[in-house]
């Protein structure tokens, strides 16, 4: 390999790590009305693990483990899964590497090994529903079922899904998603369309770039959210 090559690709490798860096450093940001949820409430404890956070209800066997959207920061999902650990499904936040659920596909691992619930449910939302699919696509570890929030995923699922979106998602792609849930089992599939909602409003961190306008209250789109996945784990664990 010659000098110049030897530079060019230096170079390079220079300009890749230092554009990622930049890139990685500009993300949405959670707003107060999450952060407000940081000390917890009388009925959820809410502690900070090695990988994000644990939100600890009164339920004791069922976990639902939860990845959070492309560059949008973890704890702006608290006010949706505080409410889900009140009613008793106790919920780990994962807060992933540059706010890129990409690079912390495994994250469950640990939370699993580390826990002794008899249920767990992996969840995501945008590209941390994708990897999550990733997730219990590899995984050997027993995962009773799947929560998309405005997600898909072209990898097989073999475990139970929930799919929930809004009617004003302008972010996630639409002819991808159909094709996606058109390789579901569909005696596995729930699908929850929520008229109004957009995709940003699973979280509070504000507006998306490119997304719509939403008709309904992030509180409201929430609440549905919250029913919807409660049903969904009741479902699923009451048969087993």
């Amino acid at each position: 390999m010659n000098r110049k090559l030897k530079i060019a690709i230096i170079l390079f490798i220079i300009v890749f790590v230092g554009g990622f860096f930049v890139y990685s450093q500009f993300y949405y940001h959670a707003e107060k009305t999450a952060t407000d949820y940081m000390n917890g409430t009388d009925d959820v404890n809410v502690t900070k693990t090695s990988n994000g956070l644990f939100l600890d209800g009164y339920g004791n066997d069922t976990a639902i483990i939860f990845y959070p959207g492309a560059k949008v920061e973890y704890t702006s999902y608290l006010p949706l899964f505080v409410d889900l650990a009140s009613e008793g499904a106790d919920c780990y936040l994962v807060e992933m590497p540059f706010n890129l659920a990409f690079f912390g596909i495994d994250s469950a691992d640990g939370i699993i090994e580390n826990s002794s619930y008899k249920h767990y449910y992996m969840a995501g939302h945008s590209l941390g529903g994708a990897m999550a699919s990733a997730y219990v696509n590899k995984t050997d570890k027993d995962i009773d079922g799947l929560i998309y929030l405005s997600s898909h995923s072209s990898v097989g699922i073999n475990v139970p899904v929930l799919s929930i979106r809004g009617t004003n998602d302008g972010v996630i792609n639409l002819t991808s998603y159909h094709e996606s849930m058109s390789t579901m089992m569909m005696n596995n599939l729930t699908e929850i369309l929520i008229n109004g909602g957009n995709h940003a409003q699973f979280g509070y961190y504000g507006n998306q770039s490119g997304d719509g306008v939403a008709n309904i209250t992030a509180e409201n789109q929430q609440n549905q959210t919250a029913d919807a996945i409660l049903k969904f784990i009741h479902n699923y664990t009451s048969t087993q």
